[in-house]
């Protein structure tokens, strides 16, 4: 029976737990704690940082695949060198890892990015933005997510505490766009490459709270060269798996790359109820090589709502009888998580004709576990 090992028990690793079931396929969690959201599957709990625990549990299964891309390079490069299959490999996680390697890498292959400057000193942010209309974005290069490490700034001072950390930052034009993209796909190792249609995302607090697939008003040329970015830079950096990029639509009608993702990503929750293939079941294929499954739509429209905090008083358990009896068809997805300002607990889908209503419907099952809902 084939094994796949995934690094980091969150949600992501809990979501591939029914396709990995379905596909006969075992898999095997390695978690820094107990009681995180994948528990039904953790084999080994262990430090994603220490080489010793990774190598062990590497060793134990066919491909090691991740939930999150925090595992340090010299642990992956450790993984290789022991002769685990490591999937994406460390080359191409790096540029997930690391945004200033993603700018330079990206924008060798001319592709469309804001722009940009990497930043040591007070001195390189305050001529980055006196060339780029006095305030920017700036990022932690490494281990940011969720709105960490990202700052809207108009002076070095207000990045004084991370310059004396000696932190390498990024610095990036405040990007005036309409919206924010997403475009997935998958690639496995013999090259083979499928997209899902590219999808809306709307941002609350910087975390991703809905999606809506397709994206509206994006067919022709603008759906066209998403999915062209996506497969050059799959391509171009050989990502195994599924591969997120994010995108920002200028008010002038402009894509531009903002981040990267190389894991099923939180705008690609849809299609798990969807799409003929959900992204968890293809980077389960993916990984392991296997033959890439149909990435058409169910239905012509499908909307995910991030439930993000979740109840104040009680648990998720408490409120499904509400939501169900008042949205017997949107579907609903919880990850076992504590409610907590902010955090995503769970999400929900629905699906059909009329986007307004699908809209709706979403939304109104979002709120019966309260967060999520833009209203």
């Amino acid at each position: 029976m084939l094994t796949v090992g995934v690094i980091g028990g969150g949600q992501l690793a809990r979501m591939m737990i029914p396709p990995a079931i379905e596909l006969g396929i075992t898999l095997r969690v390695l978690a820094e704690n107990e009681g995180e959201s994948a528990g039904l599957a953790v084999t080994q709990l262990g430090d994603y940082r220490n080489a010793a625990d990774v190598l062990r549990f590497g060793k134990s299964v066919d491909v090691v695949t991740f939930d999150h891309e925090h595992v340090p390079q010299d642990v992956l490069r450790a993984l290789v060198d022991a002769g685990v299959r490591v999937r994406p490999a460390p080359e191409a996680l790096l540029f997930a890892q690391d945004k200033l390697a993603m700018r330079e890498r990206l924008g060798a292959a001319g592709l469309p990015m804001p722009e940009w400057a990497r930043v040591t000193s007070a001195a390189d942010l305050d001529a980055f933005l006196a060339d780029n209309g006095g305030r920017a974005v700036v990022k932690t290069a490494t281990g940011g997510y969720d709105g960490h490490g990202v700052r809207v700034v108009s002076s070095s001072a207000e990045i004084s505490d991370w310059l004396e950390r000696g932190d390498v930052l990024l610095a990036e034009e405040l990007v005036e766009f309409r919206r924010e993209l997403a475009q997935l796909v998958a690639r496995r190792d013999s090259g083979e490459l499928v997209a899902w249609p590219l999808a809306e995302s709307v941002q609350r607090d910087g975390v991703c709270a809905e999606v809506i697939a397709p994206a509206p008003r994006t067919g022709g040329r603008a759906a066209e060269l998403a999915e062209s970015i996506a497969r050059t830079i799959a391509d171009g950096l050989g990502v195994t798996g599924v591969l997120a990029v994010e995108l920002f639509e200028t008010t002038d009608g402009r894509l531009l790359i903002n981040e990267l993702a190389m894991r099923p990503h939180n705008t690609g929750h849809w299609t798990i109820d969807g799409a003929v293939t959900s992204q968890f079941e293809q980077h389960l294929r993916a990984v392991l090589d296997l033959p890439l499954g149909d990435t058409s739509t169910r239905e012509p429209w499908s909307v995910m709502v991030n439930i993000l905090g979740g109840p104040v008083t009680g648990t998720i358990d408490d409120r499904y009888a509400s939501a169900f009896a008042d949205q017997p068809a949107a579907k609903v997805h919880a990850y076992g998580k504590a409610p907590r300002p902010g955090r995503k607990v769970g999400h929900v889908t629905a699906g059909g004709s009329d986007l307004d209503d699908v809209v709706a419907r979403a939304r109104a099952a979002a709120a019966h576990f309260g967060g999520g809902a833009l209203g």
